[in-house]
């Protein structure tokens, strides 16, 4: 059975501080090139498990 979800809790909570908004800074080429190796070693490593699993 549903039940509905009691929001008065949420009225209570105080609101969270607001923060200063963060510059998001471009990656540079290094920065590129480490982020490709991780995402490449995670994706032989899956697909390693993935043949062994299957």
């Amino acid at each position: 059975m549903l039940i509905k979800l009691d929001t008065s809790a949420f009225r209570l909570s105080r609101h969270k501080a607001e923060t200063a908004k963060k510059v998001v800074a471009p990656l540079t080429r290094d920065q590129w090139i480490t982020a490709d190796r991780i995402v490449m070693i995670a994706m032989f490593i899956a697909t390693i498990v993935g043949a062994i699993l299957f």
